[in-house]
């Protein structure tokens, strides 16, 4: 008996199933071709989709505001943990800014200098000095302790001790006139030197502590020879002063090559 209660019930449901499944006409199927009850039957599938898709956009219309909200909480979190550090060190925006900026400045510098060659760059140690001490000035400064530039000032640091280069000292004894037709131009010109006699201004203002004028050098003089590099500002200058000088010295000999 109970077998065939359980088989008559199995039956019924299957019977409304398929009824229910029946009532809902093909996807495929046009709408001018529905019957009423099929259209019925749509529309009301498709008023209950809608239901659903509502309910869903509310949803997420709800979730989107309250990450609207937690995220405007945090931007006045951030905001007032921002001014409270900025107390704490005695700071403001605009004092933030210009530390900021000279940061930029050093790591334009930096940059500029690990581009040069080991030779170029042990001409400009001093720069390289300036630039640490510049460095370390900006270190001293409380706003060095913020997050944005502590790392960066560390890594800077340890950029410019790597650019440090022992300058290569090499010297060049002057002989005479007469057999090797020394002067700095020529001294400047020798191919084992600069193979530049343009470059004769180098090898001066290497030696001002030896050659006082330099039209003027003596037999066995010892000078130091700087590395072969283009002239610098402060070269430039100095060959200017030296040609305003010359001119103004002798009207009537305007071709004295330096050093001779």
């Amino acid at each position: 008996m109970r077998r065939y209660l359980v088989f008559f019930i199995t039956t019924i449901f299957a019977i409304n199933f398929a009824m229910a499944q029946s009532e809902l006409p093909p996807a495929s199927k046009p709408d001018a071709e529905l019957l009423k009850k099929e259209a019925e039957a749509r529309i009301l599938d498709f008023k209950s989709r809608i239901d659903n898709l509502t309910g869903e956009l509310k949803s997420l219309d709800d979730q989107i505001s309250k990450a609207k909200s937690d995220l405007d909480n945090l931007k006045n979190s951030y905001v007032n943990c921002h001014k409270e550090i900025y107390s704490l060190i005695g700071a403001n925006d605009a004092e933030v800014d210009a530390f900021r900026q000279k940061i930029g400045v050093i790591e334009g510098k930096v940059r500029e200098l690990k581009s040069l060659s080991n030779d170029a760059l042990a001409d400009k140690q001093n720069e390289v000095k300036a630039l640490e001490d510049e460095l370390n000035q900006l270190r001293a400064n409380k706003i060095s302790i913020l997050p944005e530039f502590y790392d960066k000032i560390i890594a800077l640091a340890r950029e410019i001790k790597g650019l440090y280069r022992e300058k290569k000292i090499t010297t060049y004894t002057v002989g005479t006139w007469a057999e090797n037709r020394d002067c700095l131009w020529n001294i400047s010109g020798k191919i084992e030197i600069y193979s530049d006699p343009l470059l004769w201004v180098k090898i001066w203002q290497a030696n001002t502590d030896k050659i006082k004028n330099p039209d003027i050098i003596f037999p066995g003089q010892v000078l130091s020879i700087p590395n072969k590099a283009p002239i610098s500002t402060e070269e430039q200058k100095a060959e200017r002063r030296y040609w305003r000088n010359k001119r103004a010295q002798v009207a009537t000999d305007k071709t004295v090559t330096p050093g001779q």
